[in-house]
């Protein structure tokens, strides 16, 4: 059960808290309008009981019994009092009696009947007659126990005061759950109209519910949304000036060899270099497009990648070498898996020739395999310039040419087709600026690895 259900059901429940609130109030302020509540409860069954006991008392046990009897529960506070008198008017307790009182009694007495249930005659076992008859605190008149109770309260008020509880308590709960959908529908009609930086989660406040977790899973949505867009802008962006580049050389050969056929020879070089350069980035682009719609085209098979990277670790040393360079790779044991092996094959040799480029000539490019029960971990470090920490993020982004890649040969693909070649076995890529200058590239893959769809 989520954070919603347990809202409402608090919400239901100080509806109901509210309601039997509402009631108990209606109920109290009707008690309170009799003053002489106890007295008007003595008048019934209950008064009629203390009559009948005293009475009985007295014809059993004698005046001395009933005597003790009232004294045990006479209290000087008791808002109602059970007179026992003689015939002489006194009362058994010694009380003084207020004057009319006895008089008021005696002809409640002594009319037709024999009197009322409050008011009675009764006799002791000598045959000494006494006169019991109970009275409420303030009001000395027998007949005062008569009056007749407040009217009930009506049966719609306890209707009324549940109803307009669940009536506020609903329409608070509509509001809180329709606040939230209205900033739901208002984003999504934002987003579709193409304003791709909005967010919904400022509006929602502190809530902390499913459907707050439903606005931050939108905000993610729509940031995601807005990075893909800005990215593919990006990238036809540098598509387009990458492209111009090569084509305006294409068509200077051209107009060189039309203005002069001897030259001929020469553009014809020129344009077999732009053309194998145009093929090289197309290609690069079919890959990566491919790895961003999640095929990558190459077939399955199965490899040992430490034999994988030893391999395009000695490719890359023996062309190092020519430079002044070296490639020292460590390594050992055997991981069989099954791979895309081109795809993997493209993201070792594009990380390990991207070092053996920028490694200062005279330093050798250390690769380092690291072999696990649940990991493949290669590491490729060099002795180059380093990147700036700010752009240690942005150059696994296509076309990114930091500072120090400018004017060196290639298209900032290869560690963006690097990293989406890992992300499609389940593996990440990162980079941190190596200690004593350089960069320290690491390719981590998880053992064993999901077969790539």
């Amino acid at each position: 059960m989520g954070r919603l259900f347990w809202k409402a059901f608090l919400a239901f429940w100080c509806a109901l808290v509210l309601a039997g609130t509402g009631v108990g109030t209606v109920v109290w302020l009707h008690r309170a309008q009799d003053p002489d509540r106890a007295a008007t409860l003595m008048a019934g069954p209950r008064g009629a009981f203390v009559i009948d006991l005293a009475a009985a008392s007295l014809r059993e046990g004698g005046p001395e019994a009933l005597r003790q009897l009232l004294r045990a529960h006479e209290r000087p506070d008791s808002p109602v009092h059970l007179m026992v008198v003689d015939r002489w008017g006194a009362d058994l307790l010694g009380r003084s009696i207020p004057p009319g009182m006895l008089e008021d009694a005696r002809g409640t007495a002594g009319r037709p009947g024999g009197g009322t249930r409050l008011v009675r005659r009764a006799a002791g076992p000598q045959g000494d007659e006494y006169l019991l008859f109970l009275v409420a605190e303030g009001d000395w008149r027998p007949h005062a126990m008569h009056r007749p109770p407040p009217a009930p309260p009506s049966l719609f008020i306890p209707i009324g005061v549940g109803v307009l509880a669940s009536l506020a308590f609903s329409a608070f709960l509509a509001w809180y759950l329709a606040k939230p959908i209205r900033n739901l529908r208002w984003a999504f009609g934002a987003v579709a109209d193409g304003r791709l930086e909005t967010r919904v989660a400022p509006r929602m406040g502190g809530r902390r519910d499913e459907v707050a977790d439903l606005g931050r899973d939108f905000d993610r949505m729509a940031g995601h949304l807005q990075q893909l867009v800005t990215s593919q802008r990006r990238l036809l962006h540098d598509v387009s000036h990458e492209l111009r580049s090569p084509l305006a050389r294409l068509q200077a050969a051209i107009g060189l060899a039309r203005q002069d056929p001897r030259k001929a020879e020469a553009s014809l070089e020129r344009i077999e270099r732009e053309a194998v350069r145009l093929d090289e980035l197309v290609g690069e682009l079919l890959t990566l497009s491919r790895l961003e719609a999640g095929t990558g085209g190459a077939p399955l098979e199965e490899v040992d990648l430490m034999e994988l990277v030893a391999a395009i670790a000695d490719d890359a040393g023996f062309e190092a070498q020519a430079r002044g360079r070296r490639v020292a790779f460590r390594g050992k044991g055997e991981v069989v898996t099954t791979v895309r092996a081109e795809l993997l094959h493209r993201a070792f040799e594009n990380v390990i020739r991207n070092g053996v480029k920028f490694t200062a000539e005279g330093s050798a490019v250390d690769v380092a395999v690291e072999q696990g029960p649940d990991h493949f971990t290669v590491t490729v470090a060099d002795r180059g310039p380093g990147v700036p920490e700010g752009d240690l993020p942005a150059i696994f982004e296509p076309f990114y040419r930091g500072e120090n890649g400018r004017g060196t040969a290639g298209f900032g693909l290869g560690l963006a087709i690097a990293r989406r070649a890992l992300e499609a076995h389940g593996g990440r890529i990162s980079a941190r600026n190596r200690p004593g200058g350089g960069l320290e590239v690491t390719l981590h893959l998880p053992l064993p690895l999901p077969v790539p769809g």
